[in-house]
């Protein structure tokens, strides 16, 4: 196991890791019951090992990978289906939130478009974000270094339009659509839309300046839930 990340960073998952969860997902309730079984099978000293790789996303050893892809390997190429008695309900697999690709323009903002036109490219399945609605990349540098370019975020549509100052959301506004971290505004129907990147200039001027957007005039809203940089590699 690695250490934890550092406060503020964002923790670098391994693929053999995020493997294993996406296994873990598929196969817990047909090849083994629960976490204190798959830990004596994989060697661990108690089932909070598990846990600490499937909440808290520790990286696993590569040879416990292989170990449980070894024990379990019936089951994933479907010569079994379940190790569970008959008369036990079947266990819902959280089959992940739909992934939208979008392209952002020259400037880095991207011209409106309803994502309900668009058709998923994937789905997104990782422990902690089933309560999100669905999952968009990062396009531009203005919430740089919070969010990099290229990474995808969970989001979970606000209905109400609460806004939690201070956070980070998707917004759609206007024509286009953007991350933002939105701040209490002067009035109390507007909200100040903020960029992490306040080290870009043009001229003597922010590259991102912060700018006002009235909370009536945001088609949708969503809270950034979770993060997930791409690998280069």
């Amino acid at each position: 196991m690695e250490d934890a990340a550092k406060p503020g960073k964002i923790k670098l998952i391994r693929p053999e890791t995020l493997e294993f969860i996406i296994l873990y997902n598929q196969l817990r309730g047909k090849a083994f019951t629960g976490n204190a079984q798959l830990a004596e099978v994989l060697g661990f000293n108690n089932a909070s090992s598990i846990t600490e790789i499937i909440k808290s996303r520790q990286n696993i050893d590569p040879e416990k990978l292989k170990i449980f892809k070894d024990k379990y390997s019936d089951f994933l190429n479907g010569k079994k289906n379940t190790v569970i008695s008959e008369s036990q309900p079947p266990v819902k697999v959280f089959e992940g939130i739909p992934m939208f690709e979008i392209t952002a323009t020259a400037s880095g903002v991207e011209v409106y478009s309803d994502i309900n036109d668009k058709y998923p490219v994937g789905h997104m399945n990782f422990p902690g974000i089933e309560d999100c609605d669905f999952a968009l990349p990062v396009w531009g540098h203005s919430m740089y270094p919070y969010l990099e370019n290229g990474c995808w975020v969970a989001l979970k549509i606000i209905h109400d339009k609460k806004i939690l100052p201070g956070e980070v959301y998707y917004i759609e506004w206007g024509d286009y659509r953007m991350y933002k971290r939105l701040l209490v505004g002067d009035a109390e129907d507007e909200v100040i839309a903020h960029s992490d990147n306040t080290t870009e200039m043009v001229g003597n001027r922010l590259k991102y300046a912060p700018f006002v957007v009235k909370i009536s005039e945001i088609k949708k809203l969503c809270l950034v839930k979770d993060i997930h940089k791409k690998h280069n590699h």
